[in-house]
Protein backbone atom coordinates (compact mmCIF):
# COMPACT_ATOMS: atom_id res chain seq x y z
CA UNK A 1 0.00 0.00 0.00
CA UNK A 2 2.83 2.39 0.84
CA UNK A 3 4.48 1.74 -2.53
CA UNK A 4 1.21 2.48 -4.36
CA UNK A 5 0.73 5.78 -2.49
CA UNK A 6 4.35 6.72 -3.13
CA UNK A 7 3.92 5.92 -6.82
CA UNK A 8 0.88 8.15 -7.19
CA UNK A 9 2.46 11.02 -5.23
CA UNK A 10 5.64 10.68 -7.27
CA UNK A 11 3.76 10.82 -10.56
CA UNK A 12 1.83 13.91 -9.43
CA UNK A 13 4.95 15.70 -8.20
CA UNK A 14 7.07 14.84 -11.24
CA UNK A 15 4.18 15.77 -13.52
CA UNK A 16 4.07 19.21 -11.96
CA UNK A 17 7.84 19.57 -12.35
CA UNK A 18 7.72 18.49 -16.01
CA UNK A 19 4.84 20.84 -16.84
CA UNK A 20 6.51 23.76 -15.06
CA UNK A 21 9.84 23.10 -16.79
CA UNK A 22 8.03 22.89 -20.12
CA UNK A 23 6.33 26.23 -19.45
CA UNK A 24 9.60 27.79 -18.32
CA UNK A 25 11.50 26.78 -21.44
CA UNK A 26 8.53 28.07 -23.41
CA UNK A 27 9.22 31.55 -22.03
CA UNK A 28 7.17 31.70 -18.83
CA UNK A 29 9.97 31.37 -16.26
CA UNK A 30 8.54 33.97 -13.88
CA UNK A 31 5.35 32.04 -13.09
CA UNK A 32 6.36 28.61 -14.36
CA UNK A 33 5.39 26.73 -11.18
CA UNK A 34 1.89 28.17 -11.30
CA UNK A 35 1.27 27.46 -14.99
CA UNK A 36 0.17 23.81 -14.46
CA UNK A 37 -2.34 24.83 -11.79
CA UNK A 38 -3.68 27.61 -13.99
CA UNK A 39 -4.11 25.22 -16.91
CA UNK A 40 -5.94 22.72 -14.70
CA UNK A 41 -8.29 25.44 -13.46
CA UNK A 42 -8.93 26.63 -17.02
CA UNK A 43 -9.77 23.19 -18.35
CA UNK A 44 -11.93 22.23 -15.38
CA UNK A 45 -14.16 25.25 -16.00
CA UNK A 46 -14.18 24.89 -19.80
CA UNK A 47 -17.17 23.33 -21.54
CA UNK A 48 -16.75 20.11 -23.49
CA UNK A 49 -16.69 20.45 -27.27
CA UNK A 50 -18.84 18.16 -29.42
CA UNK A 51 -18.42 17.28 -33.09
CA UNK A 52 -21.08 15.85 -35.39
CA UNK A 53 -22.10 12.30 -34.31
CA UNK A 54 -18.95 11.40 -32.32
CA UNK A 55 -18.58 8.02 -30.67
CA UNK A 56 -18.37 9.21 -27.10
CA UNK A 57 -17.67 5.76 -25.69
CA UNK A 58 -14.60 5.29 -27.89
CA UNK A 59 -13.30 8.77 -27.08
CA UNK A 60 -13.68 8.38 -23.32
CA UNK A 61 -12.25 4.85 -23.44
CA UNK A 62 -9.18 6.13 -25.30
CA UNK A 63 -8.66 9.03 -22.88
CA UNK A 64 -8.90 6.80 -19.81
CA UNK A 65 -6.79 4.07 -21.46
CA UNK A 66 -3.94 6.55 -22.05
CA UNK A 67 -3.72 7.41 -18.36
CA UNK A 68 -4.31 3.80 -17.30
CA UNK A 69 -1.55 2.51 -19.59
CA UNK A 70 0.94 4.92 -17.99
CA UNK A 71 -0.10 3.91 -14.47
CA UNK A 72 0.05 0.17 -15.21
CA UNK A 73 3.47 0.57 -16.83
CA UNK A 74 4.68 2.36 -13.69
CA UNK A 75 3.68 -0.39 -11.23
CA UNK A 76 6.76 -2.50 -12.11
CA UNK A 77 9.19 0.39 -11.53
CA UNK A 78 10.92 0.42 -8.12
CA UNK A 79 9.52 2.98 -5.68
CA UNK A 80 12.24 3.15 -3.03
CA UNK A 81 13.38 -0.44 -2.62
CA UNK A 82 10.58 -2.38 -4.35
CA UNK A 83 7.96 -1.86 -7.07
CA UNK A 84 4.22 -2.07 -6.52
CA UNK A 85 4.17 -5.20 -8.70
CA UNK A 86 7.33 -7.27 -8.42
CA UNK A 87 6.88 -9.68 -11.32
CA UNK A 88 9.48 -11.91 -12.95
CA UNK A 89 8.55 -10.47 -16.36
CA UNK A 90 8.59 -6.79 -15.42
CA UNK A 91 10.27 -5.65 -18.65
CA UNK A 92 7.69 -7.50 -20.75
CA UNK A 93 4.86 -6.02 -18.66
CA UNK A 94 6.30 -2.53 -19.06
CA UNK A 95 6.52 -2.85 -22.83
CA UNK A 96 3.05 -4.39 -23.10
CA UNK A 97 1.45 -1.49 -21.24
CA UNK A 98 3.26 0.97 -23.50
CA UNK A 99 1.79 -0.72 -26.57
CA UNK A 100 -1.68 0.00 -25.17
CA UNK A 101 -0.97 3.67 -25.93
CA UNK A 102 -1.37 2.82 -29.64
CA UNK A 103 -4.97 1.78 -29.09
CA UNK A 104 -5.69 4.71 -26.78
CA UNK A 105 -4.64 7.38 -29.28
CA UNK A 106 -6.32 5.63 -32.16
CA UNK A 107 -9.64 5.43 -30.26
CA UNK A 108 -9.53 9.16 -29.49
CA UNK A 109 -8.55 10.12 -33.04
CA UNK A 110 -11.22 7.92 -34.60
CA UNK A 111 -14.01 8.44 -32.08
CA UNK A 112 -14.38 12.22 -32.32
CA UNK A 113 -15.36 11.91 -36.00
CA UNK A 114 -13.16 14.75 -37.25
CA UNK A 115 -10.50 14.88 -39.94
CA UNK A 116 -7.53 16.33 -38.03
CA UNK A 117 -7.73 14.00 -35.01
CA UNK A 118 -8.01 11.06 -37.42
CA UNK A 119 -4.85 12.17 -39.23
CA UNK A 120 -3.11 12.47 -35.86
CA UNK A 121 -4.20 8.92 -34.99
CA UNK A 122 -2.81 7.58 -38.26
CA UNK A 123 0.44 9.44 -37.65
CA UNK A 124 0.85 7.77 -34.28
CA UNK A 125 0.28 4.33 -35.78
CA UNK A 126 3.06 5.02 -38.28
CA UNK A 127 5.26 6.35 -35.49
CA UNK A 128 4.52 3.30 -33.37
CA UNK A 129 5.46 0.90 -36.15
CA UNK A 130 8.73 2.82 -36.46
CA UNK A 131 9.83 3.10 -32.83
CA UNK A 132 8.57 -0.17 -31.35
CA UNK A 133 11.22 -2.52 -32.76
CA UNK A 134 14.20 -0.34 -31.74
CA UNK A 135 12.53 0.10 -28.36
CA UNK A 136 12.10 -3.65 -27.91
CA UNK A 137 15.71 -4.33 -28.89
CA UNK A 138 16.90 -1.77 -26.33
CA UNK A 139 14.86 -3.51 -23.63
CA UNK A 140 16.06 -6.94 -24.77
CA UNK A 141 19.66 -5.72 -24.49
CA UNK A 142 19.05 -4.65 -20.89
CA UNK A 143 17.43 -7.99 -20.04
CA UNK A 144 20.31 -9.85 -21.70
CA UNK A 145 22.89 -7.88 -19.73
CA UNK A 146 21.09 -8.62 -16.44
CA UNK A 147 20.17 -12.19 -17.33
CA UNK A 148 16.62 -11.52 -16.16
CA UNK A 149 13.35 -9.82 -17.09
CA UNK A 150 12.75 -8.75 -13.48
CA UNK A 151 13.47 -5.04 -13.10
CA UNK A 152 14.82 -5.56 -9.59
CA UNK A 153 17.41 -7.96 -11.01
CA UNK A 154 18.34 -5.36 -13.64
CA UNK A 155 19.05 -2.83 -10.88
CA UNK A 156 21.06 -5.40 -8.91
CA UNK A 157 23.16 -6.19 -12.01
CA UNK A 158 24.34 -2.56 -12.08
CA UNK A 159 26.03 -2.53 -8.67
CA UNK A 160 29.47 -2.52 -10.26
CA UNK A 161 28.77 -0.59 -13.47
CA UNK A 162 25.66 1.19 -14.74
CA UNK A 163 24.32 -0.15 -18.01
CA UNK A 164 24.45 3.30 -19.60
CA UNK A 165 28.27 3.03 -19.51
CA UNK A 166 28.59 -0.17 -21.54
CA UNK A 167 25.22 0.02 -23.36
CA UNK A 168 25.27 3.66 -24.55
CA UNK A 169 23.66 2.87 -27.90
CA UNK A 170 20.78 1.05 -26.22
CA UNK A 171 20.33 4.04 -23.89
CA UNK A 172 20.16 6.55 -26.75
CA UNK A 173 17.79 4.29 -28.71
CA UNK A 174 15.62 3.99 -25.60
CA UNK A 175 15.43 7.77 -25.14
CA UNK A 176 14.48 8.32 -28.78
CA UNK A 177 11.83 5.63 -28.68
CA UNK A 178 10.60 6.95 -25.32
CA UNK A 179 10.06 10.40 -26.85
CA UNK A 180 8.20 8.75 -29.75
CA UNK A 181 6.09 6.69 -27.37
CA UNK A 182 5.07 9.78 -25.40
CA UNK A 183 4.58 11.65 -28.74
CA UNK A 184 6.84 14.31 -27.31
CA UNK A 185 9.03 17.07 -28.74
CA UNK A 186 10.34 16.48 -32.27
CA UNK A 187 8.28 13.27 -32.36
CA UNK A 188 5.05 15.01 -31.41
CA UNK A 189 3.62 15.08 -34.94
CA UNK A 190 0.46 13.17 -33.86
CA UNK A 191 -0.30 16.47 -32.07
CA UNK A 192 1.22 18.63 -34.81
CA UNK A 193 0.18 22.24 -35.37
CA UNK A 194 -0.18 21.56 -39.09
CA UNK A 195 -3.21 19.37 -38.29
CA UNK A 196 -4.69 21.80 -35.75
CA UNK A 197 -3.31 19.88 -32.79
CA UNK A 198 -3.91 16.38 -34.11
CA UNK A 199 -5.48 13.73 -31.89
CA UNK A 200 -6.84 16.05 -29.15
CA UNK A 201 -7.85 18.83 -31.57
CA UNK A 202 -11.55 18.46 -30.73
CA UNK A 203 -11.09 17.80 -27.00
CA UNK A 204 -11.95 20.47 -24.45
CA UNK A 205 -12.77 20.76 -20.78
CA UNK A 206 -12.39 17.65 -18.62
CA UNK A 207 -11.64 15.47 -21.66
CA UNK A 208 -8.70 17.65 -22.65
CA UNK A 209 -7.47 17.75 -19.05
CA UNK A 210 -7.46 13.96 -18.66
CA UNK A 211 -5.75 13.53 -22.03
CA UNK A 212 -3.03 16.02 -21.05
CA UNK A 213 -2.54 14.35 -17.67
CA UNK A 214 -2.24 10.98 -19.41
CA UNK A 215 0.38 12.33 -21.79
CA UNK A 216 2.50 13.81 -18.99
CA UNK A 217 2.09 10.62 -16.95
CA UNK A 218 3.40 8.63 -19.90
CA UNK A 219 6.35 11.02 -20.29
CA UNK A 220 7.21 10.67 -16.60
CA UNK A 221 6.95 6.88 -16.69
CA UNK A 222 9.28 6.49 -19.68
CA UNK A 223 11.75 8.89 -18.02
CA UNK A 224 11.50 7.06 -14.69
CA UNK A 225 12.01 3.69 -16.40
CA UNK A 226 15.40 4.82 -17.72
CA UNK A 227 16.63 4.98 -14.11
CA UNK A 228 16.36 1.26 -13.17
CA UNK A 229 17.07 0.13 -16.72
CA UNK A 230 20.24 2.15 -17.40
CA UNK A 231 21.16 4.46 -14.49
CA UNK A 232 21.57 2.05 -11.58
CA UNK A 233 18.17 2.63 -9.98
CA UNK A 234 18.37 4.32 -6.59
CA UNK A 235 22.12 3.75 -6.20
CA UNK A 236 24.02 6.76 -4.89
CA UNK A 237 25.88 8.11 -1.84
CA UNK A 238 24.38 9.67 1.32
CA UNK A 239 20.78 10.09 0.13
CA UNK A 240 18.18 7.29 0.33
CA UNK A 241 17.39 5.26 -2.78
CA UNK A 242 14.06 6.94 -3.52
CA UNK A 243 15.75 10.37 -3.51
CA UNK A 244 18.41 9.28 -5.99
CA UNK A 245 15.74 7.69 -8.20
CA UNK A 246 13.80 10.98 -8.16
CA UNK A 247 16.92 13.04 -8.95
CA UNK A 248 17.85 10.81 -11.88
CA UNK A 249 14.27 10.85 -13.18
CA UNK A 250 14.20 14.66 -13.08
CA UNK A 251 17.53 14.72 -14.94
CA UNK A 252 16.09 12.52 -17.74
CA UNK A 253 12.95 14.67 -17.80
CA UNK A 254 15.08 17.79 -18.18
CA UNK A 255 16.79 16.26 -21.20
CA UNK A 256 13.47 15.31 -22.83
CA UNK A 257 11.89 18.73 -22.17
CA UNK A 258 15.00 20.52 -23.42
CA UNK A 259 14.95 18.44 -26.61
CA UNK A 260 11.32 19.45 -27.16
CA UNK A 261 12.28 23.14 -27.18
CA UNK A 262 15.56 22.83 -29.06
CA UNK A 263 15.00 20.18 -31.76
CA UNK A 264 12.58 20.79 -34.66
CA UNK A 265 9.74 18.43 -35.48
CA UNK A 266 10.56 15.32 -37.51
CA UNK A 267 8.33 14.25 -40.38
CA UNK A 268 6.86 10.76 -40.04
CA UNK A 269 8.36 9.46 -43.29
CA UNK A 270 11.84 10.61 -42.28
CA UNK A 271 11.53 9.15 -38.80
CA UNK A 272 10.35 5.84 -40.26
CA UNK A 273 13.35 5.68 -42.56
CA UNK A 274 15.71 6.66 -39.73
CA UNK A 275 14.24 4.03 -37.40
CA UNK A 276 14.49 1.16 -39.88
CA UNK A 277 17.78 2.11 -41.52
CA UNK A 278 19.71 3.48 -38.52
CA UNK A 279 18.12 2.69 -35.14
CA UNK A 280 17.34 -0.99 -35.67
CA UNK A 281 20.82 -1.93 -36.98
CA UNK A 282 22.49 0.04 -34.17
CA UNK A 283 20.27 -1.61 -31.56
CA UNK A 284 21.05 -5.05 -33.00
CA UNK A 285 24.79 -4.39 -32.94
CA UNK A 286 24.50 -3.27 -29.30
CA UNK A 287 22.59 -6.46 -28.45
CA UNK A 288 25.25 -8.54 -30.20
CA UNK A 289 28.06 -6.86 -28.24
CA UNK A 290 26.29 -7.41 -24.91
CA UNK A 291 25.54 -11.01 -25.85
CA UNK A 292 29.22 -11.67 -26.61
CA UNK A 293 30.23 -10.17 -23.24
CA UNK A 294 27.71 -11.93 -20.99
CA UNK A 295 27.10 -15.28 -22.66
CA UNK A 296 29.62 -18.10 -22.02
Amino acid sequence: MGEAVGLVLGLVGLGWVAAALDAGLGGAWRGAMGVPLGEVARLVTQRRRRTLVPDGLLVRTGIVALLLAALLAAVVLPVGEAPVLDTSVGIVWFNAMEVCVWGALWLVGWGVNSVYPLIGGYRFLVQGLSYELPHMFALITVALGAGSLRIGDVVAAQRELWFVVWMPVAFVVYLISAAAMAFWGPLGQPLGRDVAGGVPAELAGADRLLFTIGRYALLIVVAAAAVPLFLGGGAGPVLPGWAWAAIKTVAVLCVLVLVKHRVPAVRMDRFTEFAWVVLIPLALVQTLVVGIVVLP
